[in-house]
């Protein structure tokens, strides 16, 4: 069976388990029981979660990930946490630390979403035109290295107020399923498997760490 990793922050957890549950009896789904946070957070851990999925990056044969909410993240009106630089630093870092350690893997990178930026609090504030320069900047260097991209930011702005769960994420059965069949749209292909999978959900409903 073939072994698929997903691996990013909590918009990850909002199509994860479906994903999972969808694919059930075909392939092997794994991902981090924790939100990974920022880019140099995912950086410092990427090689601790195989640990934890009880797996060696070689046996796995696509990886689905994404970072950058929690970088643009302002905090008490500051600037964001990461400035884009640094983090077009460390999503470099990230590039080569995927393949290094899953050197046999199919490598997809999805953008950040978009937000209700009016609904956030001022001390805890994203904007959509920085989730865009931000996934920009992460697009540059993420095709120099060949990785497909799964634009999760458009279909975002595709979707209702109604498909969010809160300012943030997107905990819903109209936003889990959309996500999730487009994660499938890459996933699958990457896997070489052409069988149509009937949707199967099982949506996030702890509080999501970051929002």
């Amino acid at each position: 069976m073939k072994n698929l990793l997903l691996i990013g922050d909590s918009i990850r957890a909002g199509y994860d388990k479906s994903v999972r549950k969808t694919l059930e009896g075909k392939v092997n789904v794994v991902f981090p029981g924790e939100n990974c946070r920022f880019a140099a957070y995912l950086l410092r851990n990427f090689h601790e979660y195989m640990k934890e999925f009880g797996l060696s990056g070689a046996d796995i044969d696509v990886v689905h990930w994404n970072a950058g909410l929690w970088d643009c993240l302002r905090l008490f009106g500051e600037e964001p946490h990461t400035p884009v630089d640094v983090y077009s630093y460390y999503i470099d870092r990230l590039c080569i630390r995927i393949k290094k350690i899953c050197p046999n893997a199919k490598v997809i990178f999805a953008t950040s979403t978009s937000v209700l930026s009016e609904k956030m609090s001022p001390d805890f504030k994203r904007y959509n035109e920085e989730i865009e320069k931000y996934n920009a900047a992460a697009l540059e260097v993420v095709k120099k290295y060949g990785f497909e991209v799964n634009d999760l930011y458009t279909l975002s702005t595709t979707l209702p107020e109604e498909a969010h769960s809160d300012p943030v994420h997107y905990y819903t059965p109209m936003g889990t399923e959309a996500f999730t069949n487009k994660v499938l749209s890459y996933v699958l292909p990457a896997l070489d498997i052409q069988e149509k999978m009937e949707y199967r959900e099982e949506m996030h409903t702890a509080k999501p760490v970051g929002i």
